[in-house]
């Protein structure tokens, strides 16, 4: 007994003194890098379940992740990095703050985790970009002469679904086969209305596609009949259909209706190659099933996916991660899962995948009280499953090669273009970064300029840029490329050449600019012929025309196509936004067309406002009464 209690002593000084170990973790990787703040939350971290949110110092969630207990996980961050991944490193050096929200439940953290992901989408978090919803065959069952539609939405409403389908021209072919086949309904209507107002039957029952059943006449048993074929259809059970076809055209046949027979050959033929086109993988077990498997090289991680319902596989998809995102691949599934599953419409019974990972057990008992039926997500060891994911995994490695192919085409492709345009153009380095500008007004109204970045051959829209022309009066484009251009050199990570949309003029502008401000960049004009077609490039002295149907001017008109577009389109939402809001709105009798000509007459309100009335009639859309309304109105306001 003295042993005991001598053993039970020493157990729980052990105890205690792990406890005091646990609660006194060294926070390092440098006691500089960890900021008094971080500290001073981290001591207030609680031991509860629940989601915690990394900020940087601008304020923004950066990263989002659950945790068993909070205290545990979050300080992991802020201990060593040996182990710790590159990313993981990386975004630890941006945390400047964090919050965090307690739960009940681990099951409830992953819950609120995936919903904080998909609102804030953090730049650390591995994101599903791919927002597409896939289509489904509804049959609307509840009903009382049901329907056959497409929809991308699952809701629960009594329906019957069939899917989802990776692609939305195999559903339309389903769904124009069974109207060409059953004479269903596909209107809106409320028949019951219908019935009782006597309303006349739509032009689908005068040429024989609808029963119409909103005229009263049609049996209901015999309507659910059609129904029912249908859902065994969708069903895989398409032997009865395929009959029920052969017979129709038989009967045209006897019949010498030989344009009604091959109208139904055609459908029994069709019907064949759709299912011709779906892998069979079971004849007894038909329960839905997702299998997916994940592939990854150094410089892109693949999930391929394969839908499975009534023992075929009805569709395939894949999503690729690119580098910033190339975690590890049990991080992958795992944030891939939940951010596809819980946000979809249809969850599938099984779900069977290659790679394992921590949250697998709590993900499927998430999914199961979603669906409210029982969820198994697995990694299959053996058998047919097994089979199934080694050919996912296989398409998923075909996928990386091909896009290594084209992203190798490409780069092939561009590193061509930037050769030949530094050779024409005499130019020393090579050509990474190039950046386009354009001007845009109507006369002289509203004058603004656009910037496009194409880095490596490639557009990089988040470097475009607006400017608002500031110090240049009415229309001058060479100034309000001089003011746009010495805006730009203020800034850091000048591009490698520029490239203006105009000619001669604009660049030898730019130029004295670049010479008084000691800017060494290559400036060329994009000209164009009479047709205002992409020609060639220029200089302030020479012209090089361009070879039309070469991978070079293909490259050159795509850019002056983008900055032109994208100049207009800021000067046409600056016009826009100034013709909705104007005091001539309160005029009676200015319309948008005469709003629009007196801005384009006098520049802004202010002039307007000085106007005489003699002045006023000037403007080309205005009458004697319209220009004496917008005259008085101005005087006594």
């Amino acid at each position: 007994m003295t042993l005991f209690v001598c053993f039970l002593y020493k157990l729980s000084i052990i105890l205690f003194v792990i406890s005091i170990m646990l609660n006194k973790v060294e926070l390092k990787f440098g006691d500089d890098s960890i900021t008094d703040k971080l500290k001073a939350l981290i001591s207030k971290l609680p031991s509860s379940s629940g989601v915690y949110l990394m900020k940087n110092k601008e304020g923004k969630i950066i990263y989002v992740g659950k945790a068993v207990s909070l205290k545990n996980r979050v300080r992991q961050y802020f201990q060593s990095q040996t182990n710790m991944q590159a990313k993981v490193r990386a975004m630890v050096s941006h945390i400047d703050e964090f919050e965090y929200i307690v739960t009940d439940s681990e099951m409830e953290a992953l819950i609120l985790e995936n919903n904080l992901i998909k609102e804030y989408k953090p730049p650390y978090n591995i994101l599903l970009r791919d927002d597409k919803t896939y289509p489904y065959i509804k049959i609307t069952i509840s009903e009382d002469y049901p329907r056959v539609i497409k929809t991308r939405r699952i809701e629960k409403d009594g329906a019957k679904y069939f899917g989802p389908y990776s692609n939305a021209f195999i559903v339309n072919d389903i769904i124009e086969i069974i109207h060409s086949t059953f004479p269903i309904r596909n209107c809106k209507r409320n028949i019951q209305k219908s019935i009782e107002k006597k309303e006349r039957a739509c032009l689908n029952y005068y040429i024989k596609t609808c029963l119409a059943p909103c005229l009263g006449t049609v049996d209901k048993d015999e309507y659910m009949e059609m129904i029912y074929e249908i859902i065994e259809f969708l069903e895989s059970k398409n032997d009865r259909l395929v009959e029920t076809l052969k017979d129709k055209m038989y009967q045209a046949s006897m019949k010498q209706d030989y344009e009604k027979a091959m109208i139904y050959r055609d459908k029994i033929q069709g019907i064949k190659e759709m299912l011709e086109k779906q892998k069979i993988v079971s004849t007894s077990n038909t329960t839905d099933k997702d299998f997916l498997a994940i592939e990854k090289n150094e410089e892109m991680s693949c999930i391929f996916m394969f839908f499975v319902r009534g023992g075929k596989v009805v569709g395939t998809e894949n999503f690729i991660f690119d580098k910033d995102n190339n975690g590890e691949k049990d991080d992958i599934m795992q944030s891939f899962l939940k951010q596809y599953y819980i946000n979809t419409g249809y969850i599938p019974k099984e779900i069977y995948i290659n790679q394992q990972f921590e949250d697998m057990e709590l993900l499927s008992k998430v999914l199961t009280n979603k669906k409210e039926q029982n969820v198994t997500i697995k990694v299959p060891q053996k058998g047919d499953k097994k089979d199934m994911i080694d050919l996912v995994c296989q398409n998923a490695q075909e996928t990386i090669k091909r896009r290594e192919a084209v992203k190798k085409s490409e780069q092939q492709k561009t590193k061509d273009i930037s050769y030949e345009l530094k050779v024409l153009l005499d130019i020393d380095k090579d050509i990474h970064k190039i950046e386009s500008y354009d001007i845009s007004n109507i006369q002289g109204v509203d004058s603004v300029g656009g910037q496009v970045v194409f880095i490596d051959g490639k557009k990089s829209p988040k470097l475009y840029r607006r400017y608002k022309i500031k110090t240049v009066q009415g229309a001058n484009d060479y100034a309000s490329m001089e003011e746009i251009l010495s805006r730009r050199i203020k800034h850091e990570d000048l591009p490698d050449l520029i490239l203006l949309d105009g000619g001669k003029g604009q660049v030898n502008v730019v130029r004295r600019l670049f010479e008084r401000e000691n800017i060494n960049i290559p400036v060329f004009g994009m000209y164009k012929d009479d047709n205002h077609k992409t020609m060639g490039l220029c200089s302030d002295k020479e012209l090089f025309e361009l070879k039309k149907h070469t991978k070079l001017y293909t490259f050159i008109a795509s850019i002056q196509e983008e900055v032109h577009r994208f100049a207009i389109d800021y000067h046409k939402s600056l016009r826009d936004k100034k013709v909705s809001y104007s005091q001539l709105d309160n005029i009676k009798g200015i319309g948008n067309k005469r709003k629009m000509s007196l801005l384009k007459h006098f520049d802004n309100i202010e002039q307007i406002k000085k106007a005489t009335l003699e002045e006023l009639l000037q403007v080309g859309s205005m009458d004697k009464k319209s220009a004496t309304a917008v005259y008085d109105y101005f005087k006594k306001n």
